[in-house]
């Protein structure tokens, strides 16, 4: 106990365990929200309840409770009889805004929250429980043929690698170079922040060839189709290209360790001489200790069952097995708090 803090009442801790156990209420107020379309309704201006409800085909009686959940969480503020969106929900969570994080949402309505519902059964059996799992080996190159349902999963994607890309952009020191290539780097997201924050680079993006038409589709709108391209191909059977620095994230805990340093000798052969290397993922601390990171590599195991996860020192380990002199790690300030490791490979 703190000193000079009175000890919690036995009903504040039983409130405190209770919080924990319906802290899901919270999350489906939101993600339904989304799926309805309220916030993307209130961004064209405020509107009653019974408003709300027409436009959005909802005929609960509780409606008005749901909006109401929805003013508690911050997400809509009331003024009478009147909703309209709280500032944080208009940057964050209207469609069309750079920081739309509405993508993420969806598809943890859609594939997280019912694998996490067998959390219990994945923990005795071993087994991830999505529907990604299910489908194995060919369920992303399946699921990507539909291309509406490839960029829903892009949307989620772009949510949180976007503000990955402003930390690389600004903490690498890209002077001195003039390529890169984003191995894993879905439509290009990445790879079109970096470009556009230094002029300079021309870019190259590997993932599935399923995924072109979505790669050329956003760096038409991002207005950097003539400086960063789409290399589709297998990353484990065809080489990458040749770049002064290769930028691999949320790539390598997704495989087994062999091909894990596969993957990063292709990289090494790659890389130019004097070139670097920036690893980027959700690695476990020694201490264990972090909530966030460790709530995050239970997902990703949940979603795929060759999901595992790596430590820092892993990491390091990894690149100087491949070649690379480590040079700097940090703690990148984005969703996940993705550490980011840089080698460099010698002249």
């Amino acid at each position: 106990m703190t000193v000079g803090v009175p000890p919690r009442s036995s009903v504040a801790r039983a409130r405190a365990v209770v919080r924990l156990n319906t802290a899901y209420f919270q999350t489906k107020v939101l993600q339904s929200a989304v799926e309805l379309g309220v916030f993307d309704l209130l961004a064209d201006g405020p509107a009653t309840a019974d408003t709300l409800q027409e436009k959005l085909a909802v005929r609960h009686r509780l409606t008005p409770d749901f909006l109401d959940a929805l003013v508690g969480l911050e997400l809509l503020e009331r003024d009478g009889a009147e909703y309209r969106n709280s500032d944080l929900t208009a940057e964050f969570l209207v469609t069309g805004q750079p920081t739309y994080l509405g993508g993420t949402c969806a598809q943890h309505a859609k594939l997280h929250y019912h694998a996490w519902g067998r959390l219990t059964e994945a923990l005795r059996d071993g087994h991830a429980k999505s529907a990604v799992a299910a489908q194995g080996s060919t369920a992303y190159p399946d699921y990507y043929r539909d291309l509406d349902k490839a960029r829903q999963v892009m949307t989620h994607m772009d949510a949180h690698n976007g503000f990955t890309a402003d930390e690389l952009a600004r903490r690498l020191d890209w002077s001195e170079y003039t390529t890169f290539t984003d191995v894993g780097g879905a439509r290009g997201n990445v790879a079109a922040r970096i470009a556009r924050a230094h002029p300079h680079l021309r870019g190259s993006v590997v993932d599935l060839p399923a995924l072109r038409p979505l790669c050329d589709e956003l760096m038409r709108e991002l207005g950097t189709a003539d400086r960063v391209h789409f290399a589709g191909g297998d990353f484990f059977v065809d080489p990458l290209p040749a770049s002064d620095v290769i930028v691999m994230g949320h790539v390598l805990a997704d495989w087994p360790l062999e091909k894990r340093m596969r993957l990063l000798h292709s990289a090494y052969r790659a890389v130019s001489p004097g070139g670097r290397i920036a690893v980027y993922d959700v690695m476990i601390d020694p201490s264990r200790d972090d909530l966030e990171t460790l709530l995050q590599r239970l997902n990703s195991a949940m979603i795929r069952d060759d999901n595992s996860a790596y430590s820092v020192s892993d990491c390091e380990g990894y690149l100087r097995e491949a070649g690379f002199e480590v040079e700097q790690v940090f703690r990148a300030d984005t969703i996940t708090r993705d550490h980011v490791v840089v080698a460099r490979k010698a002249a």
